[in-house]
């Protein structure tokens, strides 16, 4: 750790600088948990920089200003203060704690002068630590290396008082659980399953976020578990809980939630595909049914899919996100469907409606296979490795990612003299459907299928214009 004290680096330029103001300075957050972990380097120190300090926001925005490169003051009515130094991004944030009202969506701010105040409003005794410059003191006031040493998420004051002063905690909580890998301290976990409606009264967006971040994370299925055995997840994606049924209870069939976790933990750490997975099934309790046959799930993927589009609207995902993600539910059973084989149209009808999204597609569906028959299992592996090698077969021969007619729908208009409206959208639809079903075709053709079109519409006859 011999970057605390690199003198080219932010902590010791900015300790001197505030130490001569007369002000204390600490580096604070997730640097210094890292440094304690051994997972930062000198040579490799490309984290940002957040400090803590008694100085308030104007004094801050002083010393910072005869300092960096830049400085930004969009966080100031919040007690932060940032700033850029050849590259490197700082935040200085005057010593504080944040207590929300019951109904408030956003913290109700006071200043301290203690550092030990200022880190016991922090969410876990292992973010909880600091480093005062340029002395290079650690300050531990809470137990953090002990927590960090044993692998546990533990709140410096009491859980109810910090899941209550942040309800966002008790999200973060799981976060820290699924990229740390650490386990939460049981009585944080009490607190989360007594006070798990308050996280309603955090925004859709901090929620939103801190739910990605433990959704991309190396292993998010024990967090995932625990968020959902908490009661946590009911507040923001209420039907996961439903999923915790057996698909058959005839047969003791495993049940659908970790089928679910289980696809998730085995797809890449891609936000899209993660989510997917993660609600590629949340259609089946509503879709169940018993028959002569067992248990079924028509149409489940039609009904996830509104679903996903629901919460991920809710939860304000960007729109892009929000349509492939139900995109991927919609079509997550479509390689099942065509058991008998993969004929050419199939094919290309397969890559025309997953579009950029295939190769997503194509992972969600292998991973999608959780069964302990290795038989099947191995079976429809087969299936898709047959799907993989149709698929590059026919892009050997044609466009398949341009999967399109000869002739466009200006083409169309001009060629029977009509305005845009719905009819061009029939023909350009009966056209694309010849070029699925049949390959590639000329200009010549689907200019007759046009004009056969028109005149079986009793349009006038376009070959005589």
């Amino acid at each position: 750790m011999r970057w605390l004290v690199d003198p080219n680096l932010p902590p010791m330029q900015l300790g001197e600088l505030f130490a001569a103001a007369g002000y204390q300075l600490y580096l604070v957050g997730g640097s210094v948990r890292d440094a304690f972990l051994g997972r930062t380097e000198e040579r490799d120190v490309d984290f940002d920089f957040d400090f803590a300090t008694d100085a308030r926001p104007d004094d801050v925005q002083e010393i910072l200003s005869g300092w960096a490169d830049s400085v930004y003051t969009v966080g100031k009515a919040f007690g932060t203060v940032g700033a850029m130094k050849n590259g490197r991004n700082v935040e200085v944030t005057t010593f504080r704690k944040e207590i929300y009202r019951d109904d408030s969506r956003k913290p109700h701010v006071e200043y301290s002068d203690d550092i030990e105040v200022d880190l016991s409003r922090r969410d876990f005794t292992v973010n909880a630590m600091a480093i005062s410059f340029p002395d290079v003191t650690p300050v531990d006031p809470y137990g953090g290396a002990a927590d960090l040493a044993a692998r546990v998420l533990r709140t410096p004051l009491e859980p109810e008082v910090s899941f209550s002063d942040d309800p966002l905690r008790m999200l973060r909580l799981f976060r820290f659980q699924a990229t740390l890998g650490f386990h939460p301290d049981r009585k944080a976990f009490e607190a989360v399953r007594d006070m798990a409606g308050r996280l309603q009264i955090v925004s859709a967006e901090r929620i939103r976020d801190e739910f990605s971040k433990l959704m991309v994370a190396p292993d998010p299925g024990p967090a995932l578990e625990g968020l959902i055995e908490s009661g946590l997840a009911d507040q923001f994606i209420p039907e996961l809980s439903g999923l915790a049924m057996e698909q058959d209870p005839v047969q003791r069939h495993k049940d659908v939630l970790a089928h679910t976790i289980a696809v998730v933990r085995k797809t890449s750490p891609d936000l899209v595909l993660r989510l997917a997975a993660l609600f590629h099934d949340i259609g089946k309790p509503d879709t169940r049914e018993f028959g002569p046959q067992g248990v079924t799930f028509h149409h489940h993927e039609v009904v996830g899919a509104r679903i996903t589009k629901k919460r991920l609207r809710e939860l304000r995902y960007p729109r892009q996100v929000v349509e492939d993600v139900s995109k991927l539910v919609f079509l997550h059973l479509r390689p099942h469907t065509l058991k008998m084989g993969w004929t050419d149209s199939a094919v290309r009808r397969y890559v025309r409606d997953a579009g950029d999204l295939l190769d997503r597609l194509n992972e969600l569906v292998r991973c999608d296979v959780t069964t302990a028959n290795e038989k099947r299992a191995r079976a429809i592996q087969r299936q898709i490795d047959e799907l993989e090698e149709r698929i590059e077969k026919l892009k050997e021969q044609e466009e398949l990612a341009k999967l399109r007619p000869p002739i466009n729908g200006r083409q169309v208009m001009e060629y029977l003299g009509i305005e845009p409206g719905p009819m061009v959208g029939e023909i350009m639809d009966i056209l694309l459907e010849r070029r699925i079903e049949e390959g590639p075709y000329d200009e010549e053709e689907a200019y007759a299928m046009v004009r056969r079109f028109a005149l079986d519409k009793g349009l006038p006859d376009p070959g005589e214009r």
